[in-house]
């Protein structure tokens, strides 16, 4: 409760959700409890009945969880997004118990940096260091990202939400001290989860942790941190490159000049930067009026839906049509930082080929492809 900051009475109003009668603090605060009861309290936590067997009381040091070493957040966070942060932060300290008993060590390759530090300048160091090799094809050149990260020990998870998932989270990414970052996948929109990355990326740099929900057109917006504008400082001149000269010769967007459009989507395409990002670094410095940014981005919110609603058509067509729905469930991608520890793991007798299915997420067939 104290890491979910639950108070008594509102997980006493969360777990009797659905109850007649609702459960009383005289009901989970003795020595023992009802299995029903119990059943109830795990569907928030998600332990396992076996976790609450434990004699041991769990941990509530600042080593334990990023919640019990930072107050505030960025983000309101709901439950969900408390589920994610949990569940990675305790892969994080298992991950590094088997790197450790596998005399395996993750060292930091990069100095500790401050918000006094130019994020332009720091972005060309970094970016000639941990860019990759452009690809036109978003999906490719995120995963081209992390395998980037993973050379320089920078372990990088993507979670995935489903449609029917109950419990959404309402964050984007975060970064864990020492060097994992969390990402959510933007099947939609994979620009936004690339440029999380890189944000998340400047926490890494600052050692600054964070969990938050990114909002594009929000980043021009003058109640930021210091902190959360430099990390957005830092992403734009790592994606844009060179390529932000040509944005910073635009005197000014207007319906005068067509707002640059073909020039802005030529830089996007480049860049991997989505276009709104573009013209709210216009906004930021001044170089586009708030009325003209407002009509350029419900232009663009417009153009999302149409999209958006001639999918749904072609599938309730097709389906309509006895045809097979194309596309499956994605998957998240596995960083080869994670890989090549859990295979190390492996080959030195550390996991068994269980734990590797269960560690990498794979089902036993696909073992080969990971172990030989």
């Amino acid at each position: 409760m104290n890491l979910y900051k639950f108070s008594l009475d509102d997980f006493l109003v969360l777990i009797s959700k659905g109850l007649k009668n609702q459960i009383t603090s005289d009901d989970i605060l003795v020595e023992e409890i009802k299995l029903s009861h119990l059943k109830r309290i795990d569907k928030v936590f998600n332990k396992g009945l076996h976790y609450y067997l434990d004699p041991k009381a769990p941990e509530t040091s600042k080593e334990a969880s990023i919640f019990f070493r930072k107050q505030n957040f960025n983000s309101d966070l709901n439950i969900g997004a408390k589920k994610v942060v949990n569940h990675f932060e305790e892969f994080k300290i298992s991950l590094s118990a088997i790197a450790k008993l596998s005399d395996m060590e993750f060292k930091r390759s990069f100095p500790i940096y401050t918000i006094s530090d130019n994020p332009k300048n720091v972005a060309k160091e970094i970016r000639g260091i941990l860019y990759p090799d452009f690809t036109s094809n978003l999906k490719e050149f995120l995963k081209a990202l992390i395998s980037k990260f993973a050379e320089h020990n920078i372990l990088v998870f993507e979670f995935v939400e489903y449609w029917n998932q109950k419990e959404k989270a309402n964050i984007d990414g975060f970064f864990l001290n020492p060097n994992v970052i969390v990402l959510k996948r933007q099947q939609m929109s994979f620009r936004r989860e690339i440029f999380t990355l890189i944000h998340e990326l400047g926490h890494f740099l600052l050692n600054e942790e964070e969990i938050e929900k990114l909002e594009i057109e929000h980043l021009a917006n003058d109640n930021l941190s210091s902190i959360e504008r430099w990390c957005n400082d830092f992403s734009f001149h790592f994606l844009a490159g060179d390529l932000a000269n040509k944005l910073e010769k635009i005197q000014s967007a207007g319906p005068q000049n067509d707002y640059h459009f073909e020039l802005i989507e030529q830089i996007s395409r480049k860049t991997h930067l989505s276009q709104i990002a573009l013209f709210t670094r216009l906004l930021l410095d001044r170089k586009i009026s708030p009325s003209n940014y407002s009509n350029v981005k419900s232009e663009f919110e417009e153009a999302f839906k149409e999209r958006q609603a001639e999918l749904q058509r072609v599938r309730e067509l097709e389906k309509a049509q006895g045809k097979q729905q194309r596309g499956s469930a994605p998957q998240p991608i596995k960083s080869p930082l994670l890989v090549s520890t859990i295979q190390t793991a492996f080959y030195e007798g550390v996991l068994n080929e269980y734990e590797v299915c269960k560690r990498l997420n794979i089902k036993p067939d696909k073992l080969e492809k990971y172990i030989q």
